[in-house]
């Protein structure tokens, strides 16, 4: 039977937390980030380490060639005085520059703090004054310029280096200039490291109010990738390819394609343009994939967009689908037939394979998804397909990880705390968690700190969960974002709306009603998707958001919605809706980076739009749909 249908479980530790907790202190006690970087990079000096790609053309770097790079580049940093203790502001895509960047400034004792490349001027200004920033470093000189136009930049009067300058630029130092530099002593620089000092500053998204900046030290970094290393059952990764695209200021993104990277030896292919994403991974062909939850859907949809040119093959695939689902649940409880697992052989043969190999997904070990809820019916459809998709559940403030297994536990369950830590529930439900990658505290903020982190060590998440009978994790939402509809029923907004994100040509939505008579939604709808509804059609409506008022193209949103609501009690089901002509982008004021809802600012906005849904407490034809 082929790989790719069997559902592999690889053994997680059993052992008291105290005990994995006590292992992973030893294993981390002495070791630091670029220590890490020193011996993987030594282990492996002419294997591949980062790979890009310039117009048509692939590059790649062996070990030997960033080993050699980032002694050059840290060398060049200490001419401009830079040294231990000093932060460093990087706007900067995911390219390999960043990682020796990193990595250099790392291993002369600095910080390195990643800034969102959509960041704008104000953010710039809070990360730059809160930090207490030394330096800055631009991708180009349009990143410089951005980072120029910040009015705290210009104030403190920073020296800013440019990784790909113009011929034209004059005004600020080019890496190449740094790199100029003979290369320092490596391994004197990391000897003098402290494993508990500061290794990067996170700053939060900014979802609840101004982002603060998670200190992050190289034990709490390394504990957390050794107890996922544990997780995933100590196997060795090293030359396994993954794609980095998302934002390296994300911690997610950060620990998997950078941290775990230099202690594990990936293959890291970076991803500049995240329209590019697709074409990346069929170039690529990872083993290992995170993607947030928007990233999974729209890589469904995009199969079932092309299945839809032929109604029949849909159907037959949705068919299999169904079938698959069926026969996995019963691997997964271990009732399985031979005559079910000859059928999903034979369903991966005909059906699944290929649609793998389409996405560029056919050699994947390893699927996660994370940051935001995963409607379980997104999860159920891979996992058919035979990708093994997983959830994760972590913040900046644990850099990284909470709860997560290789398990393909129930869909909409994350699975127990990671190797070493641990959970429970406070009396109102608020996740909190215990381990030794819980961050050294927010920067200049004792007073939050003091609020996160109690007197026993328990880190208070702001996350309402639930955990089951085999201790696995269910989150349910952000504490301050349920919804208290005005019968008194507590909602969440971001269930409903990962559900109301499955229907195809829904891009994102936002769930209102907090004091409301009932519960309604704002939504958003897919470029791709809607373009294919009109072609359909032939409206031949060149821009498709002028299309937010067609009579059928509102009842057919209203129908998938209110069919997805379903599954929800009558009083936490969406029953009026309201289509926006806008698109959010993660470069507006509406999302982060990570292509979370921003919903205050959503709610402020739209403000109008809200008050106008409930202006009559009768609910329509449309709403009442949703009580069936």
């Amino acid at each position: 039977m082929s790989t790719a249908n069997v559902i592999t479980r690889l053994s997680t530790p059993t052992a008291h937390p105290a005990d994995v907790a006590a292992r992973l202190d030893r294993l981390v006690s002495e070791r630091t980030v670029p220590a890490e970087f020193l011996d993987t990079a030594r282990a492996h000096l002419d294997r591949i380490a980062l790979r890009w790609q310039e117009g048509s053309e692939w590059n790649e770097m062996s070990w030997s060639t960033y080993l050699e790079r980032v002694a050059k580049v840290a060398s060049g940093l200490t001419t401009l005085g830079t040294g231990p203790g000093d932060r460093i502001v990087m706007l900067l895509p995911n390219c390999p520059e960043f990682h020796i960047l990193d990595m250099a400034i790392m291993s002369i004792g600095a910080t390195p703090i990643s800034l969102y490349p959509t960041a704008s001027p104000d953010q710039i200004d809070h990360i730059v004054n809160n930090s207490g920033a030394f330096l800055a470093i631009a991708f180009d000189d349009a990143a410089a310029e951005r980072l120029w136009a910040s009015r705290v930049v210009r104030k403190l009067n920073l020296q800013i280096v440019v990784v790909h300058p113009s011929d034209a630029s004059t005004r600020h130092i080019e890496l190449a200039q740094l790199e100029a530099s003979d290369p320092i002593d490596l391994d004197a620089c990391v000897a003098e490291l402290n494993p508990n000092a500061e290794a990067t500053v996170i700053y939060t998204s900014g979802t609840t109010g101004p982002s603060k900046g998670v200190m992050l030290s190289h034990r709490n970094i390394l504990w957390a990738t050794e107890s996922l290393r544990l997780a995933l059952g100590d196997r060795d990764l090293s030359g396994k390819r993954i794609v980095s695209y998302l934002p390296m200021a994300h911690i997610a993104e950060r620990s998997t394609s950078h941290y775990a990277a230099v202690s594990s030896g990936y293959e890291v292919t970076t991803c500049a343009d995240t329209a590019q994403l697709a074409d990346h991974l069929k170039a690529v062909r990872p083993h290992l994939f995170f993607g947030v939850p928007r990233v999974w859907e729209k890589l469904r949809t995009g199969v079932e967009n092309v299945l839809a040119a032929d109604p029949e093959r849909h159907e037959r695939f949705n068919d299999a689908v169904a079938t698959a689902t069926s026969i996995r649940s019963h691997i997964a409880n271990g009732t399985a037939t031979d005559d079910e697992l000859e059928t999903l052989e034979f369903l991966d043969v005909i059906a699944f394979a290929p649609v793998r190999d389409a996405l560029g997904l056919d050699h994947l070990e390893l699927a996660v998804t994370g940051a935001a809820p995963t409607p379980p019916e997104t999860m159920e459809w891979f996992r058919a397909i035979g990708i093994p998709l997983t959830e994760i559940y972590g913040m900046s403030e644990t850099a990284g990880p909470i709860a997560w297994t290789t398990e393909l536990v129930s869909a909409g369950t994350i699975g127990p705390a990671i190797p070493g830590g641990e959970l429970r529930l406070a009396d109102d439900g608020e996740i909190l968690f215990r381990g030794g990658n819980v961050f050294t505290g927010y920067l200049g903020r004792d007073d939050a700190t003091a609020e996160a982190i109690d007197a026993e060590g328990w880190l208070h998440t702001g996350d309402i969960g639930v955990i089951d009978e085999h201790g696995h994790l269910r989150v349910i939402d952000r504490k301050k974002e349920l919804l208290v509809t005005a019968g008194g029923k507590n909602v969440s907004p971001a269930n409903l709306e990962a559900a109301m994100r499955t229907v195809p040509l829904v891009a994102f939505a936002c769930a209102v009603g907090d004091g409301r008579p009932y519960v309604s939604a704002l939504v958003t709808l897919d470029p791709d998707a809607l373009a294919q509804w009109a072609d359909a059609r032939d409206l031949g409506i060149v821009d498709p958001f002028r299309l937010s008022r067609h009579p059928e193209l509102i009842a057919d949103v209203e129908r998938d919605i209110f069919d997805v609501m379903s599954r929800f009690s009558s009083a936490e089901r969406v029953k009026k809706i309201h289509i926006l002509p806008d698109e959010w982008t993660p470069d507006s004021a509406f999302l982060t980076p990570t292509l979370k809802l921003r919903r205050k600012e959503v709610l402020a906005h739209y403000a109008p739009v809200v008050d106008e849904l409930y202006a009559t407490e009768e609910l329509d034809t449309n709403a009442d749909r949703g009580e069936s």
